[in-house]
């Protein structure tokens, strides 16, 4: 997890104005005690209301709130448009984090607003369900830099075995691309995710070494 993501969560964590122990944050995120009290620091430092010490628990002062957004119309689409595309992907962790931002959405949204919506011509595809059982792996590999080792069935049917640095997930509509360095081609790569046999994180940890990294192969494409 991003530490911008953790953040996040304490926050919604602590908006129920309760004293909360930082063992229990800690349990509840995944990470250590320590982690807890860096990030409650932070918060902190930001100026956010957040009262308590170690031993003790946390709480939020004060209530914490986003500010308001005015969306017009055709924003309002494209928002929705996007959340029923993930909420319609098959990615478990995302489509159920998906299902509940258009909950609110909906909640919030002035009903002249309603009609219309993306959800009568937006469709998962059957490449996208093909692909939805190995999504998760994939973000996780991305975020964590962690190698994958896949075997991958090319459109011909032949199949092989490859060891990446994941780059970047795409979604084109119909099928997820995975760009990813790879270790035997010492190059890069795109690969069509429902063509995956498998895939594991049995590679190891890898760093952004120079010339490797997503924003190599983006400036790669702008100077072909």
């Amino acid at each position: 997890m991003r530490r911008t993501d953790r953040l996040f969560d304490l926050l919604q964590i602590l908006r129920d104005g309760k004293l909360h122990r930082a063992s229990d944050m800690a349990a509840a995120l995944q990470v250590s005690t320590r982690t807890i009290w860096r990030d409650m620091a932070t918060l902190v430092a930001q100026g956010l209301p957040v009262e308590g010490e170690r031993g003790v628990g946390y709480m939020l002062s004060a209530p914490v709130t986003l500010p308001p957004v005015a969306l017009t119309r055709d924003e309002l689409e494209a928002l929705r448009m996007g959340v029923h595309l993930v909420t319609a992907s098959a990615d478990p962790g995302l489509a159920r984090a998906a299902a509940s931002l258009r909950a609110k959405i909906a909640a919030v949204t002035p009903d002249a607003g309603r009609d219309g919506g993306s959800d009568t011509f937006v469709f998962a595809s059957a490449e996208a369900a093909r692909a939805a059982p190995h999504l998760a792996t994939i973000r996780r590999a991305i975020r964590e830099h962690e190698r994958l080792w896949l075997r991958y069935a090319a459109p011909s049917g032949r199949q092989s075995e490859r060891l990446v640095r994941p780059l970047h997930l795409d979604f084109w509509g119909r099928a997820w691309t995975l760009t990813a360095w790879c270790e035997e081609r010492r190059d890069f790569r795109v690969f069509r995710v429902d063509l995956f046999v498998s895939l594991d994180l049995r590679g190891g940890p890898f760093l952004p070494d120079p010339g490797t990294t997503i924003d190599d192969y983006l400036s790669r494409l702008t100077e072909a």
